[in-house]
């Protein structure tokens, strides 16, 4: 497929104005194509010859003007066209591909009843999948879309809907948006419906789902009604579309996507078994990011994909932010810095980091590899520190200025920037050099000083260029408390670059930088603090606090400073007195998935496990009252993960029930599965039987990723052609499969297949695109074969074949972690010695 590249879009951007687009698609012609008729009326500017997009199966007729163009003109996605300055109409008639991995107009056949579903994803260049477009995002338009379904099914689609029968539904004019943004979802959708404010509010699921989505419809309305109250409050401008329906869709590939007036989520949304409240904050951040990009993105669109931080990072700061100001949900940014953070500090020191705004992204492909932690964490983190360095009121007045500016139009990060310089007498353009233009982590270690009275004094060593505000915590020990509780003597607002030391008067026991995780930036510990850190981290008062030393402590494992034995010792130490779900949850993960199965030798790791193991048996004993019923899901969760004996997970599957709580529900059960598969404690005949109990879709998942798990030989060569060869998997069932197939415990099993991985996947990906490229690249990587052979295979592979660019990108992230995991084992190891 042809990409577009900036260049092409400026120009035809300048050539064209689009006023119509109405499209006509049949859903009823077969379960492999549908059919697109498309009607688009614009103007030229000048004489000129430009393009079309479309990626058809059958391209049956093109008019220009009434008069018939040739399909066979058309040159892979692009149709060209030959254009007098003035007004035409465009018509294009052909038949589309329904698709299976979540790109362009997705199908999916529920394995629970057998209804079939299809949705749109249209993001960055997909809408071609669909409907014939001029497809860049400052050509916006007007959007006349009419659906043709099977009986007893419902159209949602960006505006509201209406059936005239016979399958025919018809959708209101939509306000002038870009391509990538138009929806249609069609099926027989279950529905719950309401009103806000005179706007009509809709949430739908496939019936499966049902009883699911009602047990939660309450709690999802309302943290809807929440959120579009607050941005009310904020913004000036009012919701501007004239629906707004969240659909819980099958197989989606991202969490979700703002199209306006349907947003659509990945149906994991919908709880069939039990999550913890973390999990519960997880789904209604997203809600609140979404509905934040009707405003960021919706309204005011990028005029082209270097801003996407326009849209990401926005949407990303004030779905945390509102959450804390609208919900119950209170404490979100601790999440963020456990779950977010990290996420965007690793992104950002790999060989493919970029700035949150690029100076210049070529063309389509290129944007995509961008939709990373750096657009969205680093770019909320930034704009967190802009907050606090410029205020909320003057931001939110600079915001307003943009909305009304630019409502229904596009604008660059220059057009953004100068409205918030109109409403600040501060520095905005240098805040924006600094921060959205460069790449890399700053890092700041403190020095504190005894002067000669006594008293001390704190220097702050500043690796990196950006201006920082930060709040410094002194806590001290109550010695009045036997738990080694801290307590905070005072918080110090900072500006780094220092223009001289800071008095911290009596030397605390721990000096603790970016309290309150207000900047993007690694800190670390003078040695006094360090040590108050191991033995009394878990008596600092605030989950925040603790969220940013936990951080500091993740990244200082990751850089080769902190041995990772003694992550794994301060984890064991202080996390079964631990009381937020976020903390524990990303400790664990990070102990299990980087501690034990990367950074640390094969030889070490069952030890490491045992730790882990005897970690969450504190908690599981710890929860047994039931008063931490979130708690104790996490600690259930994974002692399954790193357990290496099979016989008490395998009682707790017989029984149907842990002792004390939880009762198995699905997802319990194929996660033990999925354990007792890796451990070889089953074999096809109890994942086939588990299948019967639970034939869901994610029943199908989990026995593809148990059947890919077994410690067989035969196993894995059924799962590895699957993947490679057979090119008839779905997304979630491909990543289900790659998800079992390596496993650390069975490295001699499967070192075959680290090798045949390069070629497979390229030649995967240049087949099935990029979202199975993506796919390939993040789960189907042999990330457990952490050795000098893996690293110089992959570097041959991006040396001498040719992968698409999503799969590219994923190597060379792979590759890097792969780089540094090796170098914390040397590291270590050398230490030992």
């Amino acid at each position: 497929m042809s990409v577009l590249t900036r260049d092409e879009a400026q120009t035809r951007g300048k050539l064209l104005d689009i006023q119509r687009y109405v499209i006509d698609l049949d859903l009823t012609t077969g379960d492999e194509t549908f059919d697109s008729r498309t009607v688009i009326r614009f103007t030229a500017r000048a004489d000129a010859d430009t393009f079309v997009e479309v990626r058809p199966a059958e391209l049956r007729s093109v008019t220009l003007d009434g008069q018939p163009l040739d399909p066979a003109a058309l040159d892979d996605n692009r149709l060209p066209l030959h254009l007098t300055a003035g007004e035409h109409e465009l018509r294009v008639d052909a038949a589309m591909r329904y698709s299976r991995t979540g790109e362009g107009m997705h199908r999916f056949t529920d394995p629970s009843d057998g209804e079939t579903y299809v949705y749109t994803q249209l993001f960055m260049d997909d809408v071609q999948r669909v409907f014939t477009a001029f497809d860049q995002p400052d050509l916006k338009a007007v959007f006349e879309l009419t659906v043709t379904a099977p009986h007893g099914w419902t159209v949602l689609a960006n505006s509201i809907t209406e059936h005239h029968g016979e399958g025919r539904w018809q959708a209101a004019p939509t306000q002038p948006i870009s391509t990538y943004l138009v929806a249609v979802a069609a099926g027989p959708w279950h529905s719950v419906r309401a009103e806000h404010r005179g706007l009509p509010f809709g949430i739908h699921c496939r019936q499966s789902l049902a009883p699911h989505l009602d047990a939660d419809a309450d709690e999802l309305l309302e943290i809807t009604r929440q959120c579009y109250d607050r941005y009310h409050e904020k913004f000036e401008e009012p919701y501007p579309f004239d629906s707004y329906d969240q659909a819980f869709v099958p197989e989606f590939n991202a969490g979700a996507m703002e199209n306006p007036g349907l947003v659509t989520f990945r149906d994991e949304f919908v709880y069939r078994s039990a999550v913890t409240d973390t999990e519960r904050q997880t789904r209604a951040m997203v809600i609140a990011h979404e509905m934040a990009h009707m405003w960021f993105g919706d309204l005011v669109t990028l005029k082209w994909w270097d801003d996407i931080w326009l849209n990401e990072s926005f949407a990303e700061y004030m779905g945390y932010q509102t959450l804390i100001e609208a919900t119950r949900f209170t404490d979100t940014w601790t999440d963020f810095a456990v779950v977010r953070k990290g996420w965007g500090y690793d992104a950002d020191q790999r060989p493919s980091t970029h700035p949150v705004a690029p100076e210049a992204v070529d063309d389509t492909a290129a944007a995509l590899l961008n939709f990373d932690g750096i657009s969205y964490a680093k770019g909320a983190s930034a704009l967190r520190q802009l907050v606090a360095w410029l205020g909320e009121k003057d931001f939110l007045a600079g915001i307003n200025t943009h909305f009304a500016r630019h409502r229904f139009a596009n604008a660059t990060l220059a057009d953004f920037i100068d409205n918030l310089a109109s409403a600040t007498e501060r520095d905005v353009h240098a805040w924006a050099d600094a921060w959205l233009r460069t790449t890399g982590v700053d890092t700041l270690t403190p020095r504190v000083t005894r002067g000669d009275n006594g008293t001390y004094t704190l220097t702050v060593d500043h690796a990196g260029d950006r201006p920082h505000r930060i709040a410094v915590g002194l806590y001290d020990q109550d010695h009045s408390d036997n738990d080694g509780r801290l307590v905070l003597r005072d918080r110090l607002d900072l500006d780094i670059p220092q223009t001289a030391p800071e008095s911290v008067g009596k030397r605390p026991a721990l000096l603790l930088l970016n309290d309150g995780d207000l900047t993007y930036t690694k800190v670390r510990f003078d040695p006094e603090s360090f040590e108050t850190i191991r033995t009394h981290l878990s008596g600092l008062p605030e989950p925040l606090t603790r969220a940013v030393v936990w951080n500091a402590l993740r990244d200082a494992v990751r850089d080769g400073e902190l041995p990772p034995a003694t992550y794994l010792e301060t984890a064991r130490a202080h996390l079964p007195r631990e009381t937020d779900l976020a903390v524990v949850q990303g400790v664990l993960g990070f102990a299990a998935t980087q501690i034990a199965d990367r950074y640390l030798t094969p030889e070490a790791r069952p030890e490491a496990l045992a730790t882990l193991s005897a970690l969450c048996r504190d908690l599981i004993r710890r929860t047994e009252d039931g008063s931490h019923p979130g708690l104790r899901l996490i600690a259930v969760r994974h002692f399954i993960d790193v357990t290496t004996r099979p016989d008490t997970i395998g009682a707790w599957l017989a029984d149907g029930i842990v002792p004390g709580g939880p009762e198995l529900d699905p997802e319990l059960r194929w996660r033990i599965l999925g354990r007792l598969a890796v451990l070889g404690a089953v074999d096809e005949s109890v994942i086939t039987a588990e299948l019967r109990r639970d034939p869901s879709a994610t029943g199908q998942e989990g026995a593809a990723r148990c059947r890919a798990a077994l410690p067989d030989a035969e196993a894995k060569r059924t799962a590895w052609e699957a993947m490679f060869v057979h090119d008839d998997l779905s997304n979630y069932l491909f990543t289900a499969t790659a998800r079992g197939f390596w496993q650390p415990e069975q490295a001699d099993l499967v070192r075959e297949y680290v090798p045949r991985f390069y070629e497979d996947a390229v030649a995967l990906a240049a087949r099935r695109g990029p979202a199975i490229g993506e796919a390939a690249g993040r789960w189907a990587f042999p990330d457990y074969a952490v050795d000098a052979d893996a690293l110089r295979l992959g570097e041959t592979c991006l040396r001498d074949a040719d992968p698409i660019p999503a799969l590219r990108r994923k190597i060379v992230d792979q590759l890097d972690d792969l780089a540094r995991a090796l170098r914390v084992r040397e590291t270590h190891s050398t230490a030992r010695d």
